[in-house]
């Protein structure tokens, strides 16, 4: 019998400084460390700076090593689920984040009837923040992005 082993699953966002946006570093990062990514979101500033949220798959080794090798190359990373955050204090639990978040990040706990937020799950899409009607959810602004 084989033991299946769960891939282990990271969203980042990543800043690209100018002088990386026309390098090939998502598949070195697939040929070099052997994750999988899907890309979330990209865009090229004016500046042409690059700023792209990606989801990495494979073993939690190989993503940490695909991690510093981006790093090493000059590329900032940070946890999507840093630039979106909840203010419990504010949150009425109405329910309207759970119908346009996409993949379960924010859902009804069906005993406390309450919202709960999975950080890790969470893709800084932001759009919890733009449907929020007491703004409990809030995104971190960088550089005007997110």
């Amino acid at each position: 019998m084989t033991d299946i082993v769960k891939a282990y699953r990271k969203i980042i966002i990543l800043t690209y400084p100018t002088d990386m946006v026309d390098k090939p570093l998502l598949c070195n990062l697939t040929r070099l460390h052997d994750v999988t990514f899907n890309i979330l979101k990209a865009q090229i500033s004016p500046r042409k700076e690059g700023y792209m949220t990606i989801e990495l798959t494979g073993s939690e080794e190989n993503c940490k090593n695909g991690i510093s090798y981006l790093k090493e190359q000059g590329v900032k990373i940070s946890n999507a689920a840093h630039k979106i955050s909840r203010n419990e204090d504010c949150c009425v639990h109405c329910g309207l984040c759970t119908a346009v978040c996409s993949n379960e990040s924010l859902c009804l706990d069906p005993e406390t009837r309450k919202i709960t937020f999975d950080m890790e799950r969470c893709t800084a899409c932001g759009l919890c923040v733009r449907i929020c009607p007491v703004r409990a959810m809030n995104t971190e602004l960088e550089n005007g992005q997110w």
